[in-house]
């Protein structure tokens, strides 16, 4: 077999845990009402399944094997499992295959995949990120219609086992990472950091501590910068951030990701409870979407290749901001149908910047950087998905606590929150991918 063949298997192999890793994860947000009732929990408490198994620390060196052992551990836990604290037990330990295959994937193709096809390849994996979180709900939807959330884990297993098989043929001796001594402390900080601070956005408006750890979390990431800084080894190389094009290219692909997991839970929940809309419609809603990104995030990785990153990221910031601007203006007269529109809108503008971000960000650091590049933006984007997740929940749960009506006009207002958030971070982004590529082309003509 041809080596090309090869690593296009082997990031197929990668490419695939990752799939079924964030589909599963984004399945659950249709059967937050469900898992209200079953475990009798609030909606402010059920959304750290999502959360937790979003909130996790990626070591590019672990193996591919290990993630899929991981996946195919929690979702025979989560399967069986009549305990709410179980399930979360389950979430976290099925976290850890995204973790493992996500940086393994793109640093296959940073380092194996052509300059000429490097944007073609970037289109597949952001297909894979961007498309997953948006099918998840419908396919959540489809399994509770049609039987018990319970079968949203056992239909996964055949998938992890493909991958597992696959894996182990073709990136069996592939890590990704740095051959350094593991910097356990700064892991530790980190980790404790983004804890804190995840976990105060998620009670937001419900509890004064939320303050008083996002205070702590501030603290706690100060200090692993220093001990990150000036240990032995690194856990991340944040000299990368020094440059002023590659922050702002962290801050796009953030607010990117931050917005586009935020909706794949404010969507489904705010349909259920704002339109009374069933898990089956809520879930599909998502689909004409992903379907659309699916098939633009390889043409927009091709256009990339042959026009440059500036066209591409400018067009996709402005159709994002448009999107989300639309959800907030006609919000009085959202249907599903009309939901579905906007969506589109959002998702073409998406997966038009998204894998284009990391792979403009790749060319504006020094090859023997482009590792800390991976695996920087993806804790970004995993910590921007935690964060979307908490926020966009914690706003619908506060206006369901303390607003006026009906369930469904609380509901109607946490929906309106949580539009107006994702306008102004959309509005940040374009402004973010205009302002970098100014620097970028002030840099080319210096030199």
């Amino acid at each position: 077999m041809e080596k090309s063949s090869k690593v296009n298997l082997a990031i197929f192999s990668a490419g695939l845990m990752t799939f079924i890793g964030i589909l599963n994860e984004t399945s659950m947000n249709v059967t937050y009402p469900l898992l209200v009732k079953e475990f009798h929990q609030p909606l402010a408490t059920v959304q750290w399944i999502t959360t937790a198994y979003l909130l996790k620390q990626v070591q590019a060196r672990w193996l591919h094997l290990g993630a899929a052992l991981s996946f195919i551990c929690g979702c025979i836990i989560c399967a069986l499992t009549s305990s709410f604290p179980l399930m979360l037990a389950g979430r976290i330990i099925q976290g850890i295959a995204t973790g493992f295959s996500t940086p393994i994937m793109f640093q296959l193709i940073f380092t194996q995949v052509t300059k000429q096809k490097l944007g073609l390849m970037t289109g597949f994996a952001g297909m894979i990120i961007s498309f997953a979180p948006a099918l998840g709900p419908t396919y959540g939807g489809l399994v509770v219609s049609a039987a018990s959330w319970r079968m949203i884990f056992w239909l996964l297993l055949p998938l992890a086992l493909v991958s597992l098989i696959g894996g182990q043929v073709y990136i069996r001796n592939q890590v990704s990472g740095q051959k350094k001594k593991f910097d356990s402390p700064s892991l530790l900080l980190l980790g404790l950091a983004l804890f804190a601070i995840i976990y105060a956005l998620s009670l937001i408006g419900t509890s004064s501590l939320s303050w008083l750890l996002l205070l702590a979390g501030a603290v706690l990431f100060t200090l692993f910068v220093f001990v990150n800084k000036r240990g032995n080894s690194h856990l991340l190389n944040l000299a990368i951030f020094k440059e002023k094009t590659v922050c702002l290219a962290a801050l796009t692909y953030f607010f990117l990701q931050l917005v586009n997991i935020g909706l794949s839970v404010a969507v489904p929940v705010y349909a259920q409870y704002a339109l009374a809309a069933s898990s089956l419609i809520s879930g599909l809603i998502l689909l004409p979407g992903s379907c659309m990104g699916a098939v633009i995030s390889p043409f927009a990785g091709k256009l990339a290749d042959k026009r440059g990153f500036k066209f591409p990221l400018t067009l996709g910031g402005c159709l994002f901001l448009l999107g989300n601007c639309l959800l907030l203006v006609l919000q009085p007269l959202l249907t599903p149908v009309l939901i579905v529109v906007c969506h589109i809108v959002i998702r073409s503008g998406f997966n038009l910047s998204f894998a284009n971000t990391i792979s403009n960000t790749s060319t504006l650091v020094d090859r023997k950087n482009v590792a800390d590049v991976n695996s920087s933006f993806n804790m970004l984007q995993q910590f921007a998905g935690s964060v979307g997740v908490s926020l966009a929940t914690a706003l619908i749960s506060l206006a369901q606590k303390t607003g006026r009506g009906t369930l469904a006009q609380r509901s109607y207002q946490g929906g309106k929150y949580d539009f107006i958030m994702f306008s102004c971070l959309a509005l940040v982004t374009l402004l973010a991918i205009w302002q970098n590529f100014r620097l970028q082309e002030q840099k080319n003509k210096e030199n």
